[in-house]
């Protein structure tokens, strides 16, 4: 693609896809794909400050308790790993730190400001981002052209947004596989292509939901590195949820986990690995051994 020009969404692309391209028209509900995140304007702030936070969040659907009274905090610098089993909520506060769902009670703060009531593509602005567990790229697009586009749609230049494209394919492992169309990518190159276009953004807070799906186990110890190094590159901070056991003690500073809607545990890998509570809802005691405890 030659410098100066916006990667064209082709006309195959489906509606909702053209319109996380060009953001929401006037009148029209916010865009549901905070990757791409419009060019930061006056309600925004900018940069955001040290911490997002939710507060006492609690979530029903239909008289299902999703989310009883949970808090978690988010520092820059630092990655927290958020787990559990399956329908523990995990999904539902993600969703509710990223303005896809609201609380029923309790409060979402960034850098002290409540910003509840913000949509997806408002709160993408102020720099927060995240993956999906089902690929959102751009089909018709290469590999290469889906990540410049995240990086345009950040305010990005179209010099800076190829340099940047380049070298988080490169340091993702996906270089070799740059000019090829995103549809043609493997399940575990899709995750990496998605980590990569919430990276081009250069957020502050980045969510991961099961980046390591799909990878061999014995690229799990690389990946979290490279992660690792490219977050404390941009001074960011990352919220992890996988059920990779590896890879979250590896990589993470705090562990929180969930366990039908509250919290059950929080602390560091270490407490965390040898929380019998954690090892009887979630981890099992033959997990806990092989993550060394």
């Amino acid at each position: 693609m030659a410098h100066g020009l916006r990667p064209r969404v082709p006309r195959d692309q489906d509606a909702e896809q053209q319109c996380e391209a060009r953001g929401p028209r006037r009148g029209e509900g916010p865009s549901e794909h905070p990757l791409v995140p419009e060019t930061a304007s006056a309600e925004a702030p900018g940069r955001p400050g040290e911490t997002l936070r939710a507060s006492s969040v609690s979530r029903s659907f239909e008289g299902v308790q999703a989310l009883r009274d949970v808090t978690l905090e988010l520092r820059r610098r630092e990655v927290v790993g958020l787990i559990g089993p399956n329908g523990a909520g995990k999904s539902t506060l993600v969703n509710v730190l990223t303005g896809f769902d609201r609380p029923d009670e309790g409060s979402v703060e960034l850098a002290g400001s409540e910003i509840t009531a913000w949509s997806p593509q408002r709160r993408a602005r102020a720099g927060l981002a995240r993956t999906f567990q089902h690929s959102r790229s751009f089909r018709g697009l290469t590999v290469r052209e889906n990540v410049e586009v995240a990086a345009l749609g950040a305010g990005t230049g179209p010099r800076e947004a190829r340099r940047r494209a380049d070298r988080l394919l490169d340091l993702l492992g996906l270089a070799a596989v740059a000019g090829r169309g995103a549809a043609e990518l493997a399940h575990g190159d899709e995750r990496r292509l998605g980590v990569a276009r919430v990276l081009a953004t250069d957020p502050s807070f980045v969510l991961l939901d099961e980046p390591a799906a799909g990878l061999p186990d014995a690229e799990v110890p690389e990946f979290a590195e490279v992660v690792r190094s490219l977050l404390d590159e941009n001074d960011a901070g990352m919220l992890l949820i996988d059920h990779n056991m590896a890879l979250v003690m590896g990589v993470c500073d705090r562990i929180h986990v969930l366990d039908q809607g509250r919290t059950l545990a929080a602390g560091t890998p270490e407490e965390i690995r040898g929380n019998l509570d954690v090892a009887a809802a979630y981890l099992g005691e033959t997990a806990v051994h092989e993550t060394g405890g």
